[in-house]
């Protein structure tokens, strides 16, 4: 009897993979992924998810095939479908106590299938349900942050904040919690003025009477609290500028393109002349929005814009009085 004769092209193993990096893999079945060519040294690599191959664009070299895709097994044809076909939870963000980790029971009384839960069942759920809140919340810290964050969804929903806005305002309350900035101050003061410091560290600005109209707190209480704040955690925040509000202020007003244009051109030709410093940003914004709505014809008149800035209508009188003067303007009123 003759013995078996051996195949010809020897099968391939996972981890038989030429890596040029500087680091190798540290085990026998760690899959090294080539960052760089070995025939021309180029790093444009392609992957070709058809054929499963990593090809080299400047030589045209195979280095990898017959890859595995790392992606989902299924397709999605938009955005909707593909967060249906989804199966990883919400992501972890800084506006809840427990960055979102933790498990949570529902309040409705319903299963997986969406059937009612049999009523000999609910005192059961409503026990699970009350002890699952309890050990959300473990020590003072996390009561703390449970309550302070709870306050900073309702401020910054009725404000109409966006999301980027409160994850700012919740990583600078957490600072301030570690570095114990809230012994001897309210919690809704030392959230507003998080608030506050995360709108002008976004650019979204918001003037410190509209926090406090939506905060149970006061204009001064705030301030005082947000200066002692930026001192101690080092927050280097600019000031803000007239332009900030102009396009705000015009969506308010309804009014056109072109006369926030020629607000955004009369505010840089004050800027130019300095007549915006020691001034407050709003008043001089209005008073800009003023001035462009009565040019372009579609005039408003000086109390809706003070209403809608948040100023008196003496402040917008005082300022197109200066910006008229000083900039050669013509206003036909």
């Amino acid at each position: 009897m003759t013995a078996p004769r051996e195949s010809a092209k020897e099968p391939k193993t996972a981890n038989l993979t030429v890596s040029a990096g500087p680091k190798a893999a540290s085990k026998a079945g760690d899959l090294v992924v080539p960052t760089r060519c070995t025939n021309c040294g180029s790093t444009h690599l392609t992957r070709d998810y058809e054929r499963g191959e990593l090809v080299c664009d400047e030589c045209g070299l195979v280095l990898e095939e017959a890859m595995i895709d790392q992606g989902p097994e299924w397709r999605a044809f938009d955005a909707e479908q593909g967060a249906k076909r989804a199966r990883t939870g919400a992501p972890s963000t800084l506006t809840i106590h427990d960055k979102g980790l933790s498990t949570e029971i529902g309040w409705r009384n319903r299963d997986t299938f969406g059937k009612s839960i049999p009523t000999r069942n609910r005192a059961q759920l409503y026990r699970l349900r009350k002890w699952q809140r309890r050990i959300r919340v473990s020590n003072a810290t996390e009561r703390n942050l449970s309550f302070a964050l709870a306050e900073l969804e309702r401020i910054a929903s009725s404000m109409g904040l966006p999301r980027n806005v409160r994850e700012t305002a919740a990583m600078i309350y957490r600072k301030a919690v570690n570095r114990n900035l809230i012994r001897g101050r309210s919690i809704e003061g030392v959230v507003a003025a998080s608030l506050y410091a995360s709108c002008r560290q976004c650019n979204v600005p918001r003037t410190l009477d509209e926090i406090a109209s939506k905060s149970r707190i006061g204009r001064k209480e705030i301030g005082r609290t947000y200066r002692f704040m930026t001192r101690e955690l080092q927050l280097k925040l600019l000031p803000t500028k007239p332009a900030d509000y102009i396009q705000r202020f015009c969506s308010e007003l309804k009014l056109k393109g072109e006369i926030q244009t020629r607000a955004n051109e009369i505010l840089k030709l004050a800027t130019e002349r300095e007549l915006t410093s020691g001034r407050g940003p709003t008043g001089v914004a209005a008073a800009s929005i003023y001035i462009a709505s009565v040019q372009a014809g579609e005039r408003r008149t000086q109390r809706e814009v003070a209403e809608v800035a948040g100023v008196t209508e003496v402040t917008i009188r005082n300022r197109y009085k200066e910006l008229t003067e000083k900039l050669n303007l013509r206003v036909m009123l």
